[in-house]
């Protein structure tokens, strides 16, 4: 006699796979609701912290430069697209004749005659370190801005800039100098206080917005110094600038203005920065930054 077993084979029928089915997109539906939402909103707002932090640090980096721009060089152009100044590091106190005291006198007069007109001797410790004054820089004295005209920019009239072709402890060689004019009408004025500055480049930013948030702010240094303000990047002197840089990105407006009174002391330059494309789910961060400049020289 055979004895047969039968097994009973069991799985899964299409009522009860549709049920899995059904619970699995309840669940998930739920878990779009109550995960989606929260992740979604922590994207965004850390897309508006780094924009943010983006047109914070590229304010903070112009209101630097403001802060350390030559006394009356700060200057706006393109209507308020582009900010150009002369950026010094440091300065100090060059020997007068009215020190009497031995020495290279930085000369601004032809009488008395100077056995070295192109050497002066700094008063006081020389600048170290970041601050040492090396060939290639400038000495600018008594910058009083285009009027009356003693500019840093325009060496064609009254030039108050002078090229530093080497140092050696105190005293600084310059390639020429250009302080020392027989004419009065043409010669630049000495500070009241014997004090120079050290300018080492000019420097643009420049403000290129578009509405939909994909402009730019780009920053420009090491170029020749111009007697009028570059308001071209495309082209010389900015467009072969040695240093150049994108300071931001998706910069949806950006303009700079500069208040700068007769007789006072400090004038002050205001930086206007948006980021950030229209109607987006990070939105847009606008950032307004004043920065005095000293104008006293």
């Amino acid at each position: 006699m055979t004895t047969r077993f039968l097994r009973r084979q069991r799985g899964f029928t299409l009522v009860e796979m549709v049920v899995v089915i059904v619970i699995i997109g309840i669940v998930s539906g739920m878990a779009a609701v109550f995960i989606g939402l929260p992740v979604r909103s922590y994207l965004d707002t850390a897309a508006r912290a780094e924009l943010a932090d983006i047109a914070d640090t590229a304010t903070r980096r112009i209101a630097r430069d403001v802060r350390l721009a030559l006394p009356n060089s700060v200057r706006v152009g393109g209507n308020g697209a582009y900010l150009e100044l002369l950026l010094t590091k440091t300065g100090g106190r060059y020997l007068s004749i009215d020190d009497n005291v031995p020495g290279n006198v930085l000369a601004f007069d032809t009488d008395p005659a100077s056995s070295n007109p192109n050497v002066f001797t700094v008063v006081g410790a020389m600048p170290a370190g970041v601050q040492a004054i090396v060939p290639g820089d400038f000495i600018v004295v008594s910058n009083l801005g285009g009027s009356p005209p003693v500019d840093a920019y325009n060496c064609a009239a009254k030039c108050n800039r002078g090229t530093v072709a080497a140092v050696s402890g105190n005293d600084i060689t310059l390639a020429a100098n250009p302080f020392l004019v027989a004419d009065p009408v043409l010669r630049a004025m000495p500070s009241q206080g014997s004090r120079f500055q050290v300018v080492t480049t000019a420097v643009t930013y420049f403000c290129a917005p578009n509405a939909n948030g994909s402009g730019t702010l780009q920053r420009f240094s090491g170029y020749a110094i111009q007697p009028g303000q570059p308001v071209v990047a495309g082209a010389a002197p900015l467009a072969n600038a040695p240093v150049s840089a994108m300071l931001a990105g998706q910069v949806a407006a950006c303009s700079f203005g500069f208040s700068n009174l007769a007789n006072v002391q400090r004038g002050l330059v205001a930086i206007n920065l948006m980021l950030g494309a229209p109607n987006s789910s990070s939105g847009q961060i606008s950032l307004v930054q004043q920065a005095q400049v000293n104008n006293n020289p």
